[in-house]
């Protein structure tokens, strides 16, 4: 009995720290994405299809400017582009839908997050129910993991999420959802300039001609 007792306050003992610093690890990264203001890089995102087995790589660039602008332009596939210009969500993916160009409110988050790392920074304890991941180098960063599942009733455009966060500032290098039809999309942000001037007119878009808007 006792030896029982000692191996339950053992285990109680070791898991406060973990729970603490998840905490900890949530706080840094909310208080880090609070100051930023415009955003800017470039990314590769890994797709894979569970169901299908297929997968594929793209590549690209983003500007962001808090809070409902963003526009994500690909080098590869060249010419997709994802763009919220505050006022409408254009989606344009001429490689995999060609001749058309989805136009979804600019409140629309269940397909594409106007914010691009915001997303899993904004109330995360009252939308998910987040957990320790471990730790892991990203790019030569020291990282913690946290895994994020949607609360029952709470509207996400993932059923899971893994959110890669930099140990020396708080910002989330890489993420990775899992969407409900088993599709697993990876972000990987390859540079990240924060606080910098962004070209406003990137947050444009005009539909090529020919292309038929289709509105969601």
């Amino acid at each position: 009995m006792k030896r029982s007792l000692a191996i339950l306050c053992a285990v109680l003992v070791t898991a406060a720290p973990a729970g603490a610093q998840t905490a900890t690890v949530v706080d840094r990264a909310v208080a880090a994405w609070a100051k930023v203001k415009t955003a800017k890089g470039t990314f590769e995102q890994s797709v894979t299809n569970a169901l299908t087995g297929g997968s594929a790589v793209a590549r690209g660039e983003f500007q962001q400017e808090r809070p409902n602008r963003l526009a994500i332009r690909f080098t590869e596939p060249a010419g997709d582009a994802i763009v919220a210009d505050g006022k409408a969500l254009w989606v344009y993916l001429p490689s995999s839908a060609p001749g058309q160009v989805v136009k979804r409110p600019a409140t629309e988050r269940s397909a594409v997050p106007i914010d691009f790392t915001g997303e899993f920074l904004d109330a995360p304890r009252t939308k998910y129910d987040i957990s320790d991941g471990g730790t892991q180098s990203v790019d030569g960063r020291a990282s913690h993991i946290l895994k994020l599942v949607p609360k029952k009733g709470v509207s996400a455009p993932f059923a899971r999420a893994t959110v890669w966060v930099g140990d020396d500032d708080g910002l989330v290098r890489q993420f990775e959802i899992v969407e409900a039809n088993g599709v697993t999309r990876r972000i990987h942000l390859l540079t990240l300039t924060l606080n910098a001037p962004v070209d406003r007119g990137a947050f444009s878009f005009t539909p090529p001609k020919g292309v038929k808007v289709v509105e969601r």
